[in-house]
């Protein structure tokens, strides 16, 4: 946390210096944008590597330890392929939708922009909660303690649901008045308002399915969550995303609702998946 607060502060500060030019900074425009990130996120980086080396953090690297060992990158890799799998199967699936909404017009994506992009503030939290399910699960496997896992799991999606869905509640009621923080553009305006409105319908379900979908990772089993994403994003949610916008005529909206019916249903089955217990056998 103290890294990215580290990071992100420096882009932050950097970011209107090199945008506009101030006090001895040259005025670059967007490419300022984009060096201030790079500049952030380097010197996040060589500060988390201070930290490693340096010794007297929880976690420590030292240069004896510093060899290849086959048989844990061999681990690694097979691990870590689905889970790359996993992000680009939801991101280029985000693509697509905005692919879709563009055939509507510069104003359907401005306010889905604006839209999702409130929203996807509004879940870093659960987010953080959903790594801390898969550390507890990993943590409680690796103390052969399957049940306490479990529960761990089922506890942390609650409180998950408790949060997402009182976020949700606000954004249902009051999503004027927050769009009109960013856009009173009046053809933009409307979409905007019920593309946050509807996505945050789906709220109840991201909380459970992001929650149970880690659980998996944390257990070491990253195929399951991958071929979820996968029939989620890519069989169901763009697929339904065209068919209601193209086919059935509702436009941009159709987007919108496909959002929330696709993070239900890959809720549902990431649910019957945990309960299975498979992952319980899961050997790291």
């Amino acid at each position: 946390m103290r890294v990215l607060w580290t990071a992100n502060t420096i882009n932050l500060l950097l970011d209107p210096c090199l945008i506009f030019g101030l006090g001895p900074f040259p005025r670059l425009g967007v490419t300022g944008a984009a060096v201030s990130t790079l500049t952030g996120r380097s010197l996040g980086v060589l500060m988390q590597l201070y930290l490693l080396f340096r010794g007297n953090a929880r976690v420590r690297v030292r240069a004896n330890q510093m060899r290849l060992d086959l048989k844990v990158f061999g681990r690694l890799v097979r691990l870590s392929l689905a889970a790359i799998l996993q992000f680009i199967i939801a991101h280029t699936s985000w693509i697509g939708l905005v692919r879709i909404v563009s055939a509507f017009g510069a104003a359907a994506i401005a306010g889905y922009t604006i839209a999702i992009r409130i929203v996807v503030f509004a879940i870093l939290p659960s987010y953080g909660l959903s790594n801390a399910a898969a550390t507890l699960v990993g943590q409680n496997l690796g103390a052969r303690q399957p049940e306490r896992a479990a529960t761990s799991v089922w506890r942390t999606g609650l409180y998950n649901m408790l949060f997402l869905g009182a976020v949700g509640v606000v954004f249902v009621l009051f999503a004027e008045p927050i769009i009109g923080l960013f856009t009173r553009d009046p053809g933009v305006f409307p979409l905007a308002v019920a593309c946050l409105r509807i996505v945050s319908f789906g709220n109840v379900a991201y909380a459970y399915g992001m929650v149970m979908l880690q659980a998996f990772n944390g257990a070491g089993d990253t195929l399951t969550p991958t071929i979820v994403n996968f029939f989620g994003f890519w069989l169901l949610e763009v697929p339904l995303a065209y068919w209601l916008a193209m086919r059935i005529q509702l436009h941009a909206t159709g987007v919108y609702y496909a959002i929330p019916i696709a993070e239900a249903a890959m809720a549902v089955a990431g649910i019957i998946l945990f309960r299975n217990g498979r992952w319980q056998r899961q050997t790291v």
